[in-house]
């Protein structure tokens, strides 16, 4: 992936697809054009570099549908700012504030997998081991991105042939429908078993790509979300064949080395976006601090007394390594982090927490308590803090929390696989509470807790709550049976769903709004 900051020249790539049918420019602008293109093994495997820097541009976005909905993230202020995105954070998602738009901007990537797929299966200068690699990494893309549509909007247009770029431009022909949500689940499914057929018995080596492994690990968790959200039981066992046929990977010792920049494609990963020092950031500096409101008065002890410690300036390095000033746009709940034991290594290694006082009285009194996220803090290089840790799309403690769900679901003991988490946030030996197998319901609250702690930025969370169930009610839907949920069932249970904005029904009269929703579009 070290390729990653070429510009994807293959043909005009700025494809905006609002509802999926607009007319493009498809005039090459130098020599990659369609014409001259798809001539060689280099040409081709360099397309696949860019699809994966298109998925890598969709890192937020994924992080965004995943977790910012999760109940997890704060809409309270508490630097003198102003934070992002508080109508998806508070759930007010509507059709005029849809929260994302043009279907989260998957169509663009899709259309391009489209094309590739047509294109490498009529080429016939590769051999079959090459050919059905790259074709066994397209599928598993356009899976992950279907699944991710499919867990947003439920029921999406279905295209798995590249229109447009075949020469079809009529604007009325393009109109198409959304599919049922069932259609969209047997496209996804067939897409990874289609992958995994391809890659047959091939290494997994590059773990900034897709590979068998992360194939294996797709089709586990989309047949997990087949059987508990669909209620096809039957596909638990996929789920588990799936997971348990990945090799390779074990859990690190510390939780923190995971994550660590030095430390990118370790044994705990599975599939990770790359980014690298000078070449592609996340934007975790909008999750930190804004050191200008270091007053004076914040402290990293929050039992600081009179007298006793010395106020923040700037204690992770940030502002003092970046020229522009950073400020905190996202904030996580300080409820989360609580939530951590003090003795678990997760907590400090996830989040820093620091208080700010008032001197008015003695002992000082705690007025704000605030984190920063430094799970993904990066690296130091020439002066400069560039947040260039890799972001995992699929990590072994996963696989293992995957596997405690399906056990659990199949009424068995998951007790081995939690533990394995746990003893790695605690040391072997130190857990102050080890977990005890229970009931179906005290498990699966288990379990999740595990998967709070575990994946902060990794966007799982709103995943988690909609799969996972207690009561027979997804942890979704606030429950006296649970602390979790974040919509009331009765009065916002269609926002298990997201909207879609005007302009996707205007262009496509053939696309309904999601149920639920008020709409505007004539009936």
């Amino acid at each position: 992936m070290n390729k990653l900051h070429y510009i994807f020249r293959v043909l005009t790539i700025a494809v905006v697809l609002t509802s999926c049918h607009k007319t493009l420019e498809l005039t090459p602008e130098d020599y990659f054009g369609d014409g001259n293109f798809w001539k060689n093994e280099v040409q081709v495997t360099n397309f696949m570099v860019g699809l994966h820097k298109q998925f890598r541009d969709n890192q937020f976005q994924f992080f965004r549908l995943g977790e910012m909905r999760g109940g997890g993230m704060s809409n309270v202020d508490v630097q003198n700012t102003s934070l992002n995105e508080l109508q998806i954070i508070e759930q007010r998602i509507e059709e005029n504030s849809a929260g994302v738009g043009g279907w989260a901007g998957f169509y663009g990537p899709i259309l391009q997998l489209n094309l590739f797929i047509q294109k490498v299966n009529e080429v016939a200068f590769l051999s079959a081991e090459k050919k059905n690699y790259l074709l066994g990494q397209a599928y598993a893309m356009r899976a992950f991105y279907y699944f991710h549509l499919l867990r947003t909007y439920g029921g999406v247009p279905i295209r798995i042939e590249p229109e447009v770029l075949n020469g079809a431009i009529d604007v009325v022909k393009l109109r198409k429908a959304r599919s049922s949500e069932a259609d969209v689940l047997a496209l996804v499914k067939n897409d990874v078993n289609e992958s995994l057929r391809l890659f047959g018995a091939a290494a997994s080596t590059d773990k900034t790509q897709f590979t068998p492994n992360a194939a294996r690990m797709l089709k586990g968790e989309v047949f997990l979300w087949s059987a508990r959200v669909y209620n096809n039981t039957a596909d638990l066992i996929e789920a588990k064949t799936a997971l348990d046929a990945i090799s390779g990977t074990q859990l690190l010792p510390a939780f923190a080395n995971v994550f660590a920049y030095n430390n990118k494609g370790n044994n705990e990963i599975i599939f990770a976006i790359r980014y690298r020092v000078a070449e592609s950031e996340m934007s975790v500096g909008t999750f930190t601090y804004s050191t200008f409101n270091f007053n004076g008065l914040h402290y990293k002890d929050s039992l600081v007394s009179e007298g006793v410690g010395n106020f923040l300036t700037d204690p992770l390095k940030i502002a003092e390594t970046n020229s522009q000033q950073i400020i905190q746009r996202y904030r996580y709940t300080f409820e989360l982090f609580q939530s951590y034991d003090v003795a678990d290594t997760r907590r400090n290694a996830t989040f820093y927490d620091y208080y700010k006082v008032t001197t008015s009285s003695t002992p000082y009194v705690v007025t704000v308590r605030n984190t920063a996220l430094v799970k993904f803090l990066g690296t130091i290089d020439a002066n400069k803090r560039y947040f260039a840790d890799d972001w995992p799309v699929y990590r072994e403690a996963d696989r293992q929390l995957m596997l405690a769900e399906i056990a659990n679901a199949q009424n068995q003991d998951p007790t081995t696989y939690i533990k394995a988490i746990r003893d790695r946030a605690y040391g072997p030996g130190n857990d102050p509470a080890p977990f005890v197998n229970s009931s179906q319901d005290a498990n699966e609250l288990a379990i999740f807790r595990e998967r709070s702690k575990e994946f902060v930025f990794e966007g799982k969370r709103w995943y988690d709550l909609r799969r996972m169930k207690v009561a027979g009610e997804p942890l979704v839907y606030k429950s006296a049976a649970h602390p979790f949920g974040v919509l009331d069932k009765a009065t916002q249970g269609y926002k298990i769903l997201w909207p879609v904005e005007p302009a996707i029904w205007t262009n496509d009269p053939l696309v309904n709004q999601t149920p639920g929703y008020l709409t505007a579009k004539p009936q």
